[in-house]
């Protein structure tokens, strides 16, 4: 995940076309967002939808982009 210029790992639960619920330490997090996934380093611009203790859930807003992942830092 992404938001505001930094970055945090997590873990996709439930994946579709149109969102994700994900698995993070915490579920507060800065505003936009983007989910970057391993698997083919597509990101997501994504807006938060849900939030309960340690999972949120986000809907995309765009179709996918490839990161530069050299260029955020990561925590």
């Amino acid at each position: 995940m992404f938001g505001d210029g930094s970055s945090i790992r997590c873990r996709v639960v439930n994946l579709s076309d149109q969102g994700a619920a994900i698995e993070l330490r915490d579920a507060s997090l800065a505003r936009p967002l983007e989910l970057m996934l391993e698997r083919d380093r597509s990101v997501r611009k994504c807006r938060l939808v849900w939030a309960m203790q340690n999972r949120i859930g986000v809907s995309f807003d765009a179709a996918p982009s490839h990161a530069d992942v050299d260029n955020v830092d990561h925590q």
